[in-house]
């Protein structure tokens, strides 16, 4: 305990987005918890798209963008919308070897998954081509996925899905693009699937802004014998959003 508070002492807890000096680890500052646009009201139950209006219990509500464009996946939950000091973590997670966020951001996912999660459940997070994966050195989604399982005591299969072929980047792409793009590039691991066959798989990811991605898992998983699949991520991107 002595050597504990000796090093709180050299090194306080620091605000995970600005470093102001906090109360405890992996904690977010006053102004900082404020610029986090957390989904905590009325929400998409199938993206997790925050909605206006108040909660209904017992009723299923999904965005525009959802009934527009009918999900291979059940049901889907978001910690918050993106932007503010959401957007900015998963950059920093991804890009700048922020690895320490995938701690609190796992966290705050399993949380907010709480309602969709399945005793049956595996989680599984959507791959990186491993060409992508040498240039950023860790797959965030596998990082979030193994935080997930840790606080959930749910099992996680890092590489039940492969990327068959490295895709170019989503960014700057229109929905049909996107779709396009994801077209081909995921396949199941032909060692693991077989863990997965008749169960309810937990697909994760950083950001859903079209849900090609996360479609094309989905597909993918449930060609392969999955029975159910639903989506978790980090940060919703709103119809209209980067």
């Amino acid at each position: 305990m002595r050597m504990q508070a000796l090093v709180r002492a050299i090194y306080p807890p620091q605000c995970l987005c600005c470093e102001a000096l906090v109360e405890q680890d992996f904690a977010l500052c006053g102004a900082c918890w404020r610029d986090m646009p957390f989904v905590t009201g009325l929400a998409c139950d199938t993206c997790g798209l925050p909605l206006p209006g108040v909660e209904d219990d017992g009723a299923r509500i999904q965005c525009d963008d959802c009934l527009r464009t009918p999900r291979p996946w059940a049901r889907g939950r978001a910690v918050a919308a993106y932007g503010g000091n959401a957007r900015r973590m998963v950059l920093q997670l991804k890009h700048a070897d922020r690895l320490d966020l995938a701690r609190p951001l796992g966290d705050w996912m399993a949380r907010a998954a709480a309602p969709i999660l399945t005793p049956d459940m595996i989680i599984a997070p959507v791959p990186l081509h491993w060409f992508r994966l040498l240039r950023r050195r860790a797959n965030q989604s596998a990082l979030l996925g193994a935080r997930i399982a840790q606080v959930t005591g749910l099992p996680h299969i890092p590489d039940l899905l492969l990327r068959a072929r490295h895709t170019p980047s989503q960014e700057g792409r229109g929905r049909d693009a996107r779709f396009r793009n994801l077209s081909g590039a995921l396949r199941a691991h032909p060692r693991r699937i077989a863990q997965a066959q008749g169960r309810h798989v937990l697909l994760v990811d950083d950001v859903m802004t079209s849900g090609a991605t996360l479609a094309a898992g989905a597909e993918t998983l449930k060609a392969a014998g999955v029975a159910e699949v639903s989506v978790l991520v980090v940060a919703r991107v709103s119809q209209g959003g980067p």
